[in-house]
């Protein structure tokens, strides 16, 4: 069953992207605005309706109320591609997000021309520091806009009970900013693994955690709060995921 409802989750999405990924960057160029915005959260919704009923994943909220009604930075576990769809839905008063990416994801075609079409925050990762004054600048004007800003610290997609050096970029902006930073974890991995094809049925945890203010705070402790708390909530919605380390570690 499982195999059956992976193909069919697919075929639907390699339809539904054919279908609608052109008209978000005819949107996005022609009509500008918000409108590229607006087509891809389209894109996105019918994607998540095959994700739902086709794959039989949904979610568990915990701590929606912890998100901030101010547009803020986002640092968040990466485990799959799900969480870089579902996570846009826990901002409110219907805001959008914008992602810092990698540049090479925006010649994927498709889904990375629409990433390019809607001013995604891209950046040169071998570029070092100015690496990360563009995650600034770009960074600063989409905030000004009312854009939530979301970042995967760890900078790759890691595997369930795994975790990686916390990058700066998130607490970089943040405390060159001066906004509220909100840390989320999840355990989507545990039913779409990282480039795997074969998806189970089943419910994704994800937990909000309260929101700080990166005002004054160094890069260093900012990233230090949020992984302490991302990791910690990890041990707590995937506690057989540390089983052994805890073993190790007695």
């Amino acid at each position: 069953m499982t195999v059956i409802r992976s193909s069919l989750f697919m075929a639907w999405a390699i339809l539904w992207s054919i279908v609608s990924a052109p008209l978000v960057v005819i949107a996005a160029l022609a009509l500008r605005g918000l409108w590229g915005y607006r087509l891809g959260k389209l894109w996105r919704l019918g994607i998540q309706w095959g994700v739902e009923n086709l794959l039989g994943i949904r979610p568990k909220v915990i701590g929606l109320e912890n998100m901030p009604k101010e547009p803020c930075v986002i640092l968040a576990k990466h485990q799959s591609a799900w969480e870089t769809m579902t996570l846009q839905d826990y901002v409110p008063n219907g805001a959008y997000c914008v992602f810092v990416l990698k540049k090479e994801l925006l010649k994927v075609p498709l889904i990375g021309w629409g990433l390019a079409a809607m001013k995604m925050i891209s950046i040169d990762r071998a570029a070092g520091k100015d690496a990360l004054d563009q995650v600034v600048t770009q960074g600063r004007e989409r905030l000004k806009q009312g854009f939530y800003v979301i970042l995967f610290p760890e900078g790759t997609r890691v595997a369930p009970g795994q975790t990686k050096r916390y990058k700066p970029g998130g607490a970089y902006l943040a405390t060159h900013v001066g906004c509220k930073v909100v840390p989320i974890a999840h355990d989507a991995g545990e039913l779409w693994p990282r480039q795997a094809f074969l998806k189970k049925p089943g419910t994704i945890t994800v937990s909000i955690g309260p929101a700080f203010d990166a005002t004054g705070m160094s890069e260093a402790e900012v990233n230090r709060q949020a992984e302490a708390w991302i990791e910690a909530e990890m041990r707590r919605i995937s506690p057989h995921r540390y089983r052994d380390a805890a073993r190790s570690n007695a």
